[in-house]
């Protein structure tokens, strides 16, 4: 018997490059197994490598020297933060993490997306994967399985599990981000309408994570993607929002006086902060006394621990109790200062926090920049608010979070997707017009 290949549809097809990517993003979903490598992170590590070894073989130069330079930074602070850490294989633990998330994974984005629709297919899989989570999580909240809070087990934290309570919480809001990016774009009328569709969705599960700083990140970073799409769009998307909440929170009763009593808690950060709050003040302090001491490369990769006690003042507590979720109650040391930038400048000093933020500073202007072209005139609109939103939403979150555990490699995916956007060929304006006008071709076929 023959056998007769089958070519696959020539939108499929366009997609197969960018499925590495996609499949990153996919294997978040999974539950972890344990305290090694996810799975997420050994595919994007494979990934990785698939594009050496490609490169390799075409032996062509991917990266613009702009690209190279703001992706290259911040190897300068993690490199010197290595040569001062505790033992060898604490600073490989620790460079091969930082390289993983903020070089290595960025540029393997920039080698695999060539065009519009492959940046939208890997927005769309932080949806797909934000929809799950917050599925998982509002079935927590119901049936009383989630992680413990304020001693109910209702907290929702998706897969993730109790160890990770931010996990979901930063799945969702990468989500939300990604949603109302194509939403107030120029993608065709049922695209956006799913989009909006799906960012009302996540709105109840980012809530019932109760993460104080993810609300605060996702709110900030959707009102600039509506400020940047346009006033009257954003005052009508906003009364849509506002809407929702009413209905959700006031109509249903979700979580209403759990909800009330966090929301309330933001304003009391100063005036009687609850132990968690205190606990973060007491690490941020230790983490700016390890950098007083040691200004420009800081005490070493993952030296904050062995520095904590030595700057933490009485007030910090044991650790923070976890259970529910599949968890026994113990409690969890307190290991990082809980600000992305804190840890960096106390683990690698100055020179490693001017590298790390000032590159995505950098990527930020940039990707601002080609925005505000793209409104003016030109499509594309889409994929600048979801690239803008991402990288903004990761520089309000390492306020008071940083990276750790399985949902840390979407934070690379996310600066790839920035990455791209901000920096890819001047010709990516062609690209983006082809592909538009394909779409509409492909969607007026199909009426």
């Amino acid at each position: 018997m023959s056998h007769v290949l089958v070519p696959l549809p020539r939108r499929a097809a366009a997609l197969v490059p960018v499925l590495p990517l996609v499949a990153v993003v996919a294997l978040t979903a999974l539950p972890p197994a344990g305290d090694g490598a996810g799975p997420a992170d050994v595919v994007s590590a494979l990934v990785v490598g698939y594009c050496v070894i490609r490169l390799l073989r075409e032996r062509r130069r991917p990266l613009s020297p702009v690209a190279v330079v703001l992706l290259g930074l911040p190897v300068v602070g993690v490199a010197l933060a290595a040569m001062g850490a505790a033992s060898p294989e604490t600073a490989l633990g620790g460079l091969s993490r930082y390289l993983q998330i903020f070089v290595l994974v960025p540029a393997a984005a920039l080698v695999l997306l060539r065009r519009t629709s492959d940046f939208l297919a890997v927005a769309w899989s932080f949806v797909g994967l934000a929809l799950w989570q917050g599925a998982v999580g509002v079935h927590q909240y119901v049936t009383g399985t989630g992680a413990s809070y304020q001693g109910e087990t209702v907290r929702a934290v998706g897969t993730f599990g109790a160890q990770d309570v931010m996990g979901m919480a930063s799945a969702v809001s990468l989500g939300v981000v990604c949603a109302v990016g194509i939403a107030l774009g120029r993608a065709p009328v049922r695209q956006r309408a799913a989009a909006a569709g799906c960012a009302l969705l996540l709105v109840l599960p980012l809530a019932l994570s109760f993460s104080r700083g993810a609300w605060i990140a996702t709110a900030l970073t959707c009102a600039v993607q509506l400020a940047l799409a346009g006033m009257r769009r954003a005052l009508r998307v906003g009364a849509a929002v506002v809407a929702a909440g009413v209905v959700l929170v006031g109509g249903f009763g979700v979580g209403t006086a759990m909800l009330q009593e966090r929301i309330d808690s933001i304003t009391q950060v100063a005036d009687t902060p609850d132990q968690s709050v205190i606990d973060r003040y007491t690490l941020w302090a230790a983490a700016t006394g390890m950098w007083r001491e040691h200004p420009l490369t800081g005490v070493g990769l993952k030296g904050f621990p062995e520095y904590r006690d030595g700057h933490a003042t009485l007030a910090l507590s044991s650790g923070s109790d976890i259970e529910g979720a599949g968890e026994t109650f113990h409690k969890q040391a307190l290991l990082s200062p809980h600000s992305m930038y804190l840890l960096v400048l106390s683990e690698q000093g100055l020179i490693g926090l001017l590298a790390l933020a000032g590159g995505w500073l950098a990527l930020l202007v940039c990707a601002l920049r080609r925005v505000l072209r793209v409104r003016r005139r030109g499509p594309g609109l889409d994929c600048g608010l979801v690239a803008c939103g991402l990288l903004l939403w990761l520089l309000v979150d390492f306020v008071y979070g940083d990276i750790g555990g399985p949902s840390t490699v979407l934070t690379g995916v996310a600066l790839g997707l920035t990455a791209w956007w901000a920096l890819s060929a001047d010709d990516r304006a062609g690209a983006v017009r082809r592909d538009e006008v394909a779409e509409r071709v492909e969607e007026a076929a199909t009426r």
